[in-house]
C-alpha cells in the first residue's frame, strides 16, 4: 500500500509577499498584472479570498470587488528562490518528489522510514519546517494514492493537513461532489448534474457505456476517480506534454484579421521556445487557444507535420467562427507525443470543455 503526500503551499506568491513584507499582513494582496494592460490574478491571500478574489480572475474586477486590494506585480526570482528551499526540504524526506509547480508537489514515502514510518508525521515535520525556514504555511493531504492526497490536502486549507486512510478511501470519494474529480470543470459538472448525478456515490450508479456515451474515453476516467482508483507512480522523470505561448491584448482584436495580424509574433516565440527546449520531443499536434472578450474560451487543435506554416491560419480561423466574437487573448502550442500515449492511463489535465479554473496557489 502506497503512501502519498500531496504538499501544496497557501497562497504562495501572496504568501512570499507577505513574509517579505509584514506590513500587508492582515491586508488583501494579490499578485497579478496591472488592470490598465488587462492583467489577471495569480493568486491572492485569504484576505482577499473573503472579497470573492480569486486566481484566475480580471485585476480589473478584482479591485472592483475589493478596492483596498493591494495587487503586487510577480517577483519570479523570489518565488524560484523559495521553491528551491522548499524542495530542498522534500528532499531530505524521499527522492520520489513530483513536483507541480512551484509550491506544489507529489511524496512517495512509502518506504520512508523516518518518523516511524509514519506519513501523518512526515506531512506535519515536512510543514514545519517550510514555515521554520522558508517563512510561509503548506498544507498536506496524505492518502494511499495521487487523486485523493491531492483532494485531501485541500481540506484543512490554510495551513493544515487531512489523513485519508485506505480503509476510508470508499466512502470520502462516494461523498464528493462530482465537481471535486479532476478534470470535471463547470461546463462538465454541471452537464452531469443535469444527467441526474451530484455525487461520485451518484456517478457509481452509471454503467461504463452511459459515460463513454456522454464523455467519451474521459468516461474511462471518470468511472475509475469516482471509486477512488487511480495508480499512478509519483514519478520525477516527466517529460514534457506540452508547449504554448499566449498572450492578453490591451485592446481588443475585433475579427480575425486582426487576430491574424497578432499571429506571427506568437508563432516566432513559439519556435524559439522549442528551439531552446532541451528535450528532443516531436510534436505531435499543434493547436490554437482564443478568449473571447466575454471570458468564453475555446481551443482549436489537429494533427502536426513539421514545415506546415499555414496550420495556425486554419486553426485560427477554426476557433474564431465558432463565436465570431472579439478577442481579449491568444495563445499557440504543441502537444508532444507522449501526451497523446499518456492520455489513455493518466488523469486528464483539463477539461475537455476547457472551463476549468486555475488552481489557486
Amino acid at each position: 500500500m502506497r503512501k502519498i503526500i500531496h504538499v501544496d503551499c497557501d497562497c504562495f506568491y501572496a504568501s512570499i509577499e507577505m513574509r517579505d513584507n509584514p506590513r500587508l499582513f492582515g491586508k488583501p494582496v494579490a499578485v497579478g498584472g496591472r488592470p490598465e494592460s488587462r492583467g489577471v490574478i495569480a493568486t491572492c491571500n485569504y484576505e482577499a479570498r473573503k472579497y470573492g478574489v480569486r486566481s484566475a480572475m480580471a485585476s480589473s474586477q478584482a479591485l472592483r470587488r475589493c478596492p483596498d486590494l493591494i495587487l503586487l506585480p510577480p517577483r519570479f526570482d523570489a518565488y524560484r528562490a523559495a521553491s528551491r528551499q522548499i524542495h530542498g526540504i522534500y528532499a531530505d524526506f524521499t527522492a520520489l518528489i513530483e513536483p507541480l509547480s512551484l509550491d506544489e508537489a507529489y511524496l512517495d514515502v512509502s518506504e520512508v522510514t523516518l518518523h516511524r514510518g509514519s506519513a501523518t508525521l512526515m506531512a506535519q515535520a515536512i510543514r514545519e519546517r517550510i514555515a521554520a525556514e522558508v517563512g510561509i504555511t503548506a498544507s498536506a493531504g496524505i492518502a494511499p494514492n495521487k487523486f485523493v492526497a491531492k483532494i485531501a490536502s485541500d481540506w484543512n486549507k490554510p495551513n493544515g493537513q487531512f489523513v485519508v486512510r485506505p480503509e476510508e478511501v470508499d466512502a470520502f470519494v462516494a461523498a464528493l461532489p462530482v465537481g471535486k474529480l479532476f478534470g470535471v470543470g463547470k461546463v462538465t459538472a454541471a452537464k452531469i448534474n443535469e444527467l441526474g448525478a451530484q455525487t461520485c456515490a451518484d456517478l457509481r450508479d452509471w454503467p461504463m457505456t452511459k459515460l463513454t456515451r456522454h464523455f467519451g474515453r474521459f468516461g474511462v476516467r471518470l468511472h475509475e476517480l469516482c471509486r477512488g482508483i487511480d495508480n499512478r507512480q509519483v514519478s520525477n522523470d516527466q517529460p514534457r506534454r506540452s508547449l504554448s505561448v499566449e498572450t492578453t491584448y490591451v485592446h481588443d482584436l475585433l475579427d480575425l484579421a486582426s487576430c491574424q495580424r497578432e499571429l506571427l509574433p506568437l508563432i516566432d516565440d513559439l519556435y524559439a521556445r522549442q528551439k531552446r527546449s532541451a528535450e528532443d520531443i516531436r510534436p505531435h499536434k499543434a493547436f490554437i487557444k482564443i478568449r473571447f472578450d466575454d471570458f468564453s474560451h475555446t481551443t482549436a487543435e489537429c494533427s502536426y507535420q513539421p514545415g506546415d506554416t499555414q496550420v495556425w491560419a486554419r486553426l485560427l480561423a477554426e476557433g474564431w467562427q465558432r463565436q465570431g466574437k472579439p478577442v481579449r487573448l491568444l495563445g499557440v502550442g504543441f502537444r508532444y507525443e507522449e501526451e497523446e500515449k499518456a492520455l489513455g492511463r493518466q488523469l486528464a489535465l483539463f477539461d475537455t470543455d476547457d472551463d476549468t479554473d486555475e488552481p489557486a496557489a
